[in-house]
């Protein structure tokens, strides 16, 4: 079964998965038009052409012909190495994907009962994080009867920032939801 929900004969070539069709271009055999509107290898108009005439351009060429606009009426063809063209495309995507930076968000948590020294190592780890371009979820959970009293949280929270506040940014300002508080830093844009 394809992903479209139909089944796919492998042994018809001519029928394809339409989920399939139109992720690929078609290529030589695979065009059936009568005719075509034809780019030469190097990007001329040659003009409205039968088929068989592209076809016989394209093998004297020792080339592909590729459909690259099959809407188009008529549709348009191209003479070119397939096999390279895959190729180049394929490295141009692995560069994007090489290029592309994820963030991901790191968490740290907090109580509201901590002590300055163990609130400075978190701040420590925190601007850290953030140095590698990463978001930082500072999280206080609150135990017992500490959910009562928000407001010592919002103050471990306002010192937590007071001390980051160099390199972070407040994306999220500290909110309660239920047991736990919490805010979102992210890396200060000079």
């Amino acid at each position: 079964m394809c992903s479209a929900g139909r089944f796919c004969p492998l042994n018809f070539i001519l029928w394809r998965c339409p989920t399939i069709a139109k992720e690929e271009l078609q290529i030589n055999e695979e065009i059936r038009d009568k005719e075509v509107r034809l780019i030469d290898e190097e990007g001329n108009q040659q003009g409205i052409v039968q088929l068989d005439v592209a076809f016989r351009m394209a093998d004297e060429a020792g080339l592909d012909l590729v459909k690259i606009a099959p809407q188009a009426t008529p549709p348009v063809c191209k003479i070119m190495d397939y096999g390279k063209y895959k190729f180049e495309q394929g490295k141009r995507e692995k560069e994007a994907k090489k290029n592309q930076k994820v963030i991901e968000v790191k968490e740290i948590r907090l109580s509201a009962t901590i002590d300055t020294h163990d609130m400075e190592v978190k701040a420590k780890a925190t601007e850290k994080f953030l140095k590698n371009g990463d978001k930082v979820k500072v999280t206080i959970r609150f135990r017992g009867r500490q959910i009562k009293h928000g407001d010592l949280g919002l103050d471990v929270m306002d010192a937590f920032y007071e001390m980051v506040k160099d390199s972070a940014a407040i994306d999220r300002p500290a909110k309660q939801e239920g047991r736990n508080m919490f805010m979102i830093l992210t890396p200060k844009t000079n």
